[in-house]
């Protein structure tokens, strides 16, 4: 019988942090994206974005 700390792991496993970590900065590229967009496009101000 099998436990999970028996089990191996695979080397492109990734732990919980990492990934959610990944997430994260996949989140704050698609928000610097949009408001690039906003700002070039004339639809928001540039001067209310940091």
């Amino acid at each position: 019988m099998s436990t999970p700390a028996d089990t191996p792991h695979e080397p492109d496993d990734v732990p919980a942090q990492r990934r959610l970590a990944l997430n994260e900065d996949w989140a704050a590229t698609v928000v610097g994206l949009l408001l690039l967009v906003l700002v070039l496009s004339g639809h928001w101000p540039g001067w209310l974005v940091p």
